[in-house]
């Protein structure tokens, strides 16, 4: 499943107002969280940093977008448990003026008034190779930051960009966390076909099932139409056919962390009498809104509370090192019959 209104809907439109986060001598400005990974680019992050110059002294002011992986529990951080990893990360430098002149947008030209004359427009590209956001469910009684990947742009004050000593204070430092999402290809391809043959006990003949796609995607919340095809040429009655959707989510960044959650399981009462012939279109919709209590199941990333998706399938292009993708999110559908005295 991919994510296909986003881009007829940024979050800044939507509110009328731009996003920002404002600690004192920085404020931030982006115009949305919704950043689109068409597969072959990924949109610009477009925003503004406000700077008060007066009480900077002899500090440099910082912004920079970072990808990370995070797997463990944020309280465990005090003993060194928690694992956090920076995928990819990028510093720009906006003041003093160290050269960064980004191309203006319509974007930057709308943030800048609101800015003010202390206004300094900055662009990060996103390369193609990093993964998607990706948040992992969490359980009922589990608190803290979710596991899982996000993108964060943060405005802070240091002496250097990236020194490991240099202690920078919660008030010199502002962060929005921001989505990249999937969109898929329009170029869909034709579906797939799985077909079975199932013989029995005393029964000299089998029962043939094929089960198919009409196309490769489908997007959040489209029905799947499913197609089964029976010929049963035993004397045993098909008595229910059920349906159902795992998703596997392999974390490829932390040891061999694979497992596999169901998001669907439906069961339909069609009976297909022995010596006899079946053809059916079954329609099923995976949906986040049912599988709510599911620890750990993959989510399209989360921004605080707002509503999400069950995650977008991972799409792999040729030549991406897997391990900077963090996670792994593929779909699999599943076609089971029912026998009367056949299992």
């Amino acid at each position: 499943w991919q994510s296909q209104s986003i881009t007829r809907h940024p979050l800044w439109s939507k509110h009328k107002r731009p996003l920002f986060m404002e600690p004192g001598l920085l404020t931030l400005y982006l115009g949305k969280r919704d950043y689109v990974d068409h597969v072959d680019s990924v949109d610009p992050v477009e925003g503004v940093l406000k700077i008060d110059p007066a009480d900077l002294g002899d500090r440099k002011v910082w912004i920079q977008l970072a990808c990370a992986f995070r797997y463990g529990r944020e309280d465990l951080d005090v003993i060194g448990l928690s694992f956090r990893k920076d995928i990819w990360i990028q510093h720009i430098q906006l003041y003093p003026d160290a050269g960064h002149k980004p191309t203006l947008t319509e974007m930057h030209d709308t943030l800048l008034k609101k800015a003010g004359e202390q206004g300094h427009p900055f662009t990060f590209n996103i390369p193609t190779n990093l993964p998607c956001s990706v948040t992992l469910q969490p359980g009922p009684d589990d608190t803290g930051k979710a596991c899982g990947v996000d993108f964060e742009v943060k405005a802070y004050l240091a002496q250097s960009a990236d020194d490991p000593d240099e202690k920078i204070d919660k008030k010199d430092t502002c962060r929005l966390v921001i989505r990249k999402i999937q969109f898929a290809p329009d170029n869909t391809g034709s579906g797939q076909k799985a077909e079975l043959c199932k013989s029995f006990m005393m029964s000299d003949k089998p029962v043939f099932l094929e089960a198919s796609l009409d196309k490769e995607i489908y997007y959040h919340g489209d029905p799947i139409p499913v197609t089964v095809k029976i010929k049963n040429e035993t004397n045993k009655v098909v008595k229910k056919i059920k349906v159902t959707v795992d998703q596997t989510t392999d974390v490829v960044l932390y040891s061999a962390d694979k497992y596999t959650k169901n998001v669907l399981c439906e069961e339909f009462g069609e009976t297909v009498e022995g010596n006899a012939n079946f053809e059916k279109t079954l329609p099923i919709t995976p949906l986040l809104s049912n599988n709510k209590e599911k620890r750990g199941l993959s989510l399209d990333g989360r921004l605080k509370d707002e509503d999400t998706n069950l995650a977008s399938t991972t799409i792999i292009r040729g030549g991406m090192d897997k391990e900077m993708l963090g996670i792994l999110v593929s779909y699999k559908i599943k076609v089971n019959l029912m026998v009367s005295g056949g299992g």
